[in-house]
């Protein structure tokens, strides 16, 4: 391991005003979404759709970072040319999501457990030779009415830390993703109860393991009520209760926070985002770290949208996408307004 090459890598990713994108769906999630507007579930359709996503002009200008999909690192322009050669040329960095997804916790109804350490020393090297800078590990916590257990939680994290120590172990920056589902009617402050407790969880383990805070990126939630819950939150009261959730649990040494859309429209993640480094550039703030975003479907969703497999509408798909990451840019800054979203 060597740290001060992480730290770089971290700090390339996080502290150049910049978000990653996350499109590291895998194939059957990634089909799901062509099924339901009718594009048809091929590799050849979701190879012109990374395509298109990768080669979109002036992307790196708010993108710093691009999390794939074992198929996507793999796959190639239509010319031939490597999607990871396509990224280097635009300078943006390539990542890639190494778990293998969530699978029901035995003795635990209602929870999952992230899988995928086995053989992952040699996978992370293996990518490591293709080029990838930095890795994604997904957990997820459910909410209910007896859940989530101490057991899953613990579990969760354990696998979080014992993959961020394999990933600097092969010179890889880990992203720590432990995501507190929207799904649910809880409130608020349920979710911010659980969301402290599983970063406190994660962060011991991260400890106990010897991974190195300076090369990791933390991708948590933001904290919001359930989708179902009656009353939903103003954005400044989810920048508070986010902020204050994070002071409390996050080192001052990890290099930056990412947050995920975790199923958000795309301009209320944006909005949200923006309340957020509002009050984190208040007067009298200092937070320790960065502020930025690893967003999917709320930045991929309006191009595919338009795209629907058609090349004749890749362009369209593109300008829509750019418009996108541009809103989500200012809003690292605290300066996004409504009206970007048209112009």
């Amino acid at each position: 391991m060597n740290a001060a090459e992480l730290a770089e890598t971290a700090r390339q990713l996080v502290g150049a005003g910049k978000g990653l994108l996350a499109m590291d769906e895998s194939n059957g999630t990634c089909n799901k979404r062509f099924a339901a507007l009718g594009i048809g579930q091929t590799e050849e359709k979701r190879r012109a759709y990374r395509k298109l996503l990768i080669t979109t002009p002036r992307l790196a200008e708010s993108i710093s970072g691009v999390i794939l999909y074992d198929e996507t690192i793999r796959q190639k322009t239509t010319d031939g040319t490597p999607f990871l050669a396509v990224l280097e040329k635009a300078g943006i960095l390539p990542g890639i999501k190494v778990d293998i997804g969530a699978k029901a916790m035995a003795g635990h109804p209602g929870e999952k457990i992230t899988e995928g350490l086995d053989g992952l020393r040699e996978r992370l090297a293996a990518y490591a030779g293709m080029g990838a800078r930095f890795a994604k590990w997904r957990a997820v916590i459910n909410l209910g009415d007896d859940h989530p257990s101490r057991a899953c939680i613990a579990a969760n994290a354990q696998a979080l830390a014992r993959y961020a120590a394999l990933c600097q172990e092969a010179g890889i920056v880990p992203i720590v993703e432990p995501e507190i589902l929207m799904a649910g009617d809880h409130t608020l402050e349920r979710c911010r109860e659980v969301t402290e407790e599983t970063l406190h969880a994660v962060f011991d383990h991260l400890y106990e393991q010897g991974v190195l805070l300076e090369g990791i990126i933390l991708k948590p939630n933001m904290v919001l009520p359930g989708l179902g819950y009656s009353q939903q939150e103003s954005l400044d009261g989810v920048a508070e209760a986010t902020l204050t959730t994070l002071l409390r649990v996050v080192p001052a040494a990890v290099a930056g926070i990412a947050f995920l859309s975790g199923g958000q429209s795309a301009d209320l993640a944006t909005a949200r985002l923006d309340a957020i480094n509002r009050l984190a550039r208040a007067p009298g703030s200092h937070l320790p770290w960065p502020l930025v975003f690893s967003f999917g479907r709320a930045i991929q969703q309006p191009a595919l949208t338009v795209w629907q497999g058609d090349d004749s509408c890749v362009a369209a798909a593109q300008k829509l996408l750019i418009q996108r990451v541009r809103c989500d840019r200012a809003a690292l800054t605290g300066e996004y307004e409504a009206a970007m979203e048209h112009t």
